[in-house]
């Protein structure tokens, strides 16, 4: 008579100590998403200012246009700092105000080209993933003065794709970036999709999946 309540309590325990597991692994998961996603380049305000400083005196007018892009930025990080991942459109936009700063900064040594070719609705990629490419490109790449670095970012069905020429100027043993490195560790812990990278004689390309979400 005793065995029948018995074999229901151990049932239940075990399927309490399995969601004990996956709540336990699902938050070790968002622990390592959030330190990936803490990694942010710590020059990048030091730099900005510098070049707000700059033109304070030289364009006042558009050291205001860099005051409201720079405020944009930092709200978008502020706002997104938990979120794994975020609605395409939402990246581009914080691209277009990140790419506003870097031609500001190095000014014709580099151009960024957008092209969408499918629909942006329920289309997802993880957080900071473009800034994290595009701090790829400038940080590896630097302009001879005569040929302007341009950079592709194609959206097409399934794919964002980065090309661009490669002018590197880093030695041999350098590594394309720890940016690149974290953003195919986060993407391990968000999908089963990989980022794939074409790492050739004169051009560089990233693949980076795009994460596809029902409404």
């Amino acid at each position: 008579m005793t065995s029948f309540p018995l074999g229901i309590l151990l049932i239940k325990k075990f399927y309490e100590s399995q969601t004990q597991i996956i709540e336990a692994e699902k938050q070790q998961k968002e622990n390592e998403l959030k330190l990936l996603r803490s990694q942010i380049d710590p020059h990048f305000l030091f730099n900005n200012l510098n070049t707000l400083d700059s033109l304070i005196d030289s364009n006042p007018n558009k050291a205001k246009e860099y005051i409201n892009r720079l405020s944009l930025i930092y709200r978008y990080l502020i706002q997104t700092k938990d979120a794994e991942v975020m609605e395409l459109t939402s990246e581009i936009e914080f691209a277009e105000n990140y790419i506003f700063l870097m031609k500001t900064r190095f000014g014709e040594d580099y151009e960024f080209v957008i092209e969408k070719n499918i629909s942006l609705v329920d289309k997802y990629i993880p957080t900071g993933a473009l800034q994290s490419l595009l701090e790829n490109v400038v940080k590896h790449n630097k302009s001879d003065g005569k040929n302007v670095i341009k950079t592709a970012i194609l959206i097409n069905e399934g794919w964002l794709i980065i090309t661009n020429p490669k002018a590197t100027l880093a030695s041999k043993n350098e590594s394309f970036g720890t940016g690149l490195e974290n953003l195919k560790a986060r993407y391990k812990l968000l999908s089963d999709e990989k980022i794939q990278v074409h790492n050739m004689d004169k051009k560089f390309e990233v693949f980076i999946p795009i994460i596809e979400l029902s409404s």
